[in-house]
C-alpha cells in the first residue's frame, strides 16, 4: 500500500478511536487491535502528528503514581473524520473501476 495513503488512513483510525471518549496510548492500541495491528512507536508518531495539526489535544493525569497522557479529539479532528467519510465514496468508486474486469 502507498505509504502516504496508509498514513492518512491510520490518522483517521486513531481519530476515530478517540472520537467518543478521551483515551490513552495503550487503550487506543487495544481498541484498534481487532481491526489492525499498530505498534506503540507508530501510534505515538501519529499522535504527535495529529497534535501538531491541532486535530487532538493532550492532557496528563496521574494514574497509579505515573503520568498518563489522555488524548482528546478537537473540532478539526472531527472534521477530518467527516472529510474521510465523504472521500470514501470516491475511493469506493475508484476501487469498483479498477476491479470491474475481475468481476466479468
Amino acid at each position: 500500500m502507498d505509504n502516504q495513503l496508509k498514513r492518512g488512513l491510520l490518522d483517521v483510525c486513531v481519530l476515530a478511536a478517540i472520537k467518543n471518549e478521551d483515551s490513552y496510548g495503550y487503550r487506543i492500541i487495544k481498541d484498534m487491535k481487532p481491526y489492525l495491528e499498530l505498534s506503540e512507536s507508530t501510534l505515538y508518531t501519529i499522535l504527535k502528528r495529529l497534535e501538531a495539526a491541532n486535530m487532538l489535544t493532550v492532557r496528563s493525569i496521574e494514574h497509579e503514581g505515573r503520568l498518563r497522557k489522555y488524548y482528546h479529539i478537537t473540532p478539526l479532528g472531527l472534521s477530518r473524520i467527516a472529510e474521510f467519510k465523504a472521500d470514501w465514496e470516491e475511493i469506493l468508486s475508484i476501487y469498483r473501476f479498477i476491479t470491474k474486469e475481475e468481476e466479468a
